[in-house]
């Protein structure tokens, strides 16, 4: 094993954004990689094997960069930059922060945070339709609201119209006090709670006033031709097969679709097949629709998130290997 030396300049401004607090991003990638980081005014010596060596370096560098553009540095930017370079990935961190789909009624811009996300907002511009698949925290729905509000505001769309299948998740409907929009208005509050972080209430009521954004139950979509608007249907692993294919041929000239889901967390009956599963099959092949997969590593919530996405997919996947080898026996 070759021990090697480097040294490299970060600017005292942006050596705590980078090194964390109390040095905690620091500490991870000592551990992970094995090496010694000592900073001394402004320039930082890395001690350890080359490859190690190399490896740190690269990280310090994606992350000054992103301190230096303005970018608070998170757990998640140092453990995505980490696996990135493990795996030889083409493409850094920087490269994808540079990509600011749209900012926030405070100012914050949004924009992807992993390569699976830079992959999903491509697409989003490119296809008519895009199908965003992946666990919970991946940015599915949230990106799509922004590349929808994003193309409002640019007048490529007239109008933005958000639904999602009204399941009970374990609970009825009757059961809810109130009449049917109360008892619908849950299902539908995520969608809320995003478009007002991005456009704001205020804004969000007046456009919805005027017809030209409308949040509503995907059995609303019957029968009706959608042209010139961004449609996004969210929880589509909910749908059932007709349900999904009425929608699909709802589409109209002028329009551009984004369908998202976790296959994973469906609240159908059982037995029930998923529509999503069904129309992922049926159009793969169709040119100008573009089906995004994300994984655990595009989950951009909490740390403990991912960690958790990750545990539920090889405890499902060892589970079902069980089940597997239980059928052959009994065969």
């Amino acid at each position: 094993m070759s021990l090697s030396e480097t040294i490299i300049d970060i600017p005292m401004e942006h050596e705590k954004n980078v090194f964390g607090q109390f040095d905690a991003y620091a500490k991870k990638l000592e551990r992970t990689f094995h090496v010694t980081l000592i900073a001394r005014d402004g320039d930082i010596k890395i001690l350890g094997e080359a490859t190690a060596v190399d490896r740190t370096k690269r990280i310090l560098e994606q992350l000054t960069e992103l301190s230096r553009r303005g970018s608070t540095i998170t757990e998640q930017n140092v453990d995505y930059a980490i696996s990135l370079v493990y795996d030889d990935s083409e493409g850094d961190l920087v490269e994808i922060d540079q990509d600011v789909i749209c900012h926030t009624l405070q100012g914050k811009p949004i924009k992807p945070k992993t390569i699976g996300q830079k992959k999903y907002t491509d697409a989003i511009r490119s296809k008519m339709i895009t199908f965003g698949l992946g666990p919970a925290g991946t940015g599915k729905t949230y990106l799509a609201m922004a590349m929808a509000v994003t193309a409002f505001k640019h007048n490529e769309v007239n109008r933005i119209i958000l639904t999602r299948p009204a399941i009970e998740a374990g609970e009825k409907l009757g059961f809810l006090p109130g009449d049917l929009q109360s008892k619908i208005d849950p299902y539908l509050r995520p969608l809320y709670d995003a478009l007002y972080e991005i456009m704001g209430a205020e804004s969000f009521v007046r456009n919805s006033e005027k017809g030209l954004i409308e949040v509503a139950p995907l059995a609303y979509m019957r029968g009706r031709t959608l042209d010139n608007a961004f449609i996004i249907l969210d929880e589509a692993q909910n749908t059932t097969p007709a349900q999904m294919k009425m929608f699909l041929t709802r589409i109209g000239f002028g329009s551009k679709v984004v369908v998202t889901g976790d296959s994973s967390q469906k609240d159908l009956p059982a037995g029930a097949v998923s529509g999503l599963d069904v129309a992922v099959k049926v159009v793969k092949n169709i040119e100008d629709i573009k089906i995004c997969t994300l994984t655990n590593r595009d989950v951009v919530r909490h740390p403990l998130v991912q960690k958790i996405v990750k545990a539920y997919e090889e405890f499902e996947k060892k589970n079902g290997r069980t089940k597997e080898r239980g059928r052959t026996r009994g065969r």
